[in-house]
């Protein structure tokens, strides 16, 4: 039986000499979601990451995968890609990939089948018996992602996995994570897009200089950071709005060929009797409480370090 908890960190610290890299680190994912582990540069997302692959053993804390303690056992199901590739140039790509199976346990027997339906689906399937050297910056990149999801893990941690691929394929690889999502897979996909958070994550983990900034589901977040403003869409001239007593300020913008008006609220004022208000003057087609992008709210909590990041 799968366990709720599949990944587990709790109060994880490392240090480098005098610099601490991640300072009390704890969390707790479980199956069938998509875990964001976000952050600046620096911030501390892969030294997390490799804490929980015992690439690195953290100084104090623990790490628990599959609701045990870091083994080779445990470390056999779960299928990771590194922000740093390796791939082995000189082999083929059939050679290299039967290889990583093979550190999972697999035999050719067992793996064979399997290569050649994941190279048909990433388009690869005439680059089966080629040297991995004589493939794209792009290809190297889907390669790399089939050895690590071949032997099926149960949890899939994923580095930086669209570094290098072009809009294409990057939407056929956030294909195949939803699938394992729908088949109860634990992710953990560490990026420092926001775009990309907000679209593919259920929750997220922001760590900011080696701590813990936020940790909670993406609606959460949002509802948590919304702002005491709502977009209005009417039925009809929305002159009116800046006459409300509900209102402190009006601002308007062409959305789709109509009028969307941003309207904030005075603080001492309800979102009922705003809409009250509007009710009685023009028919309502949409009003809703604004809420900021992930993006948005990464600025806010890490400043002028967010901005650096995701340029």
């Amino acid at each position: 039986m799968t366990p709720d908890v599949t990944v587990a960190a709790y109060e994880i610290t490392k240090r480098f000499g005098d610099f601490t890299a991640i300072d009390k680190v704890s969390f707790e994912f479980g199956p069938g979601k998509i875990h964001g582990i976000i952050g600046p540069n620096g911030a501390g997302k892969t030294t997390t990451i490799r804490s929980l692959m015992h690439i690195l053993i953290p100084d104090e804390g623990r790490v628990e995968l599959l609701g045990k303690p870091v083994t080779n056992d445990t470390l056999s199901r779960v299928g990771y890609l590194p922000e740093e590739r390796g791939l082995y140039k000189k082999m083929t790509v059939k050679a290299m990939l039967r290889f990583f199976a093979s550190l999972k346990g697999l035999t050719n027997a067992d793996v064979d089948p399997l290569i050649d339906v994941w190279l048909t689906n990433f388009g690869l399937d005439e680059w089966k018996n080629r040297k991995v050297e004589s493939l794209s910056k792009g290809m190297g990149q889907k390669v790399q992602f089939l050895a690590t999801v071949l032997h099926s893990p149960d949890v899939l941690i994923l580095d930086e996995p669209f570094s290098g691929l072009d809009p294409v394929n990057t939407e056929f690889m956030i294909s195949v994570i939803e699938k394992f999502r729908a088949e109860g897979k634990t992710i953990l996909f560490s990026t420092h897009v926001m775009e990309q958070a907000e679209k593919l994550c259920d929750d997220i983990l922001m760590i900011h200089r080696g701590k813990v900034v936020i940790r909670d589901t993406i609606s959460a977040i949002k509802e948590q950071f919304a702002q005491n403003a709502f977009e209005v869409e009417l039925d009809g001239d929305g002159k009116f709005l800046n006459d409300l007593d509900e209102v402190a300020e009006v601002h308007f913008a062409e959305e789709n060929g109509g009028l969307v008006y941003d309207v904030e609220l005075k603080e001492d004022r309800s979102s009922r009797e705003l809409l009250g208000s509007i009710i009685a003057h023009a028919g309502v087609k949409r009003f809703e409480r604004r809420t900021p992008s992930l993006h948005d709210i990464f600025i806010a909590l890490v400043g002028d370090e967010a901005k650096v990041a995701t340029r």
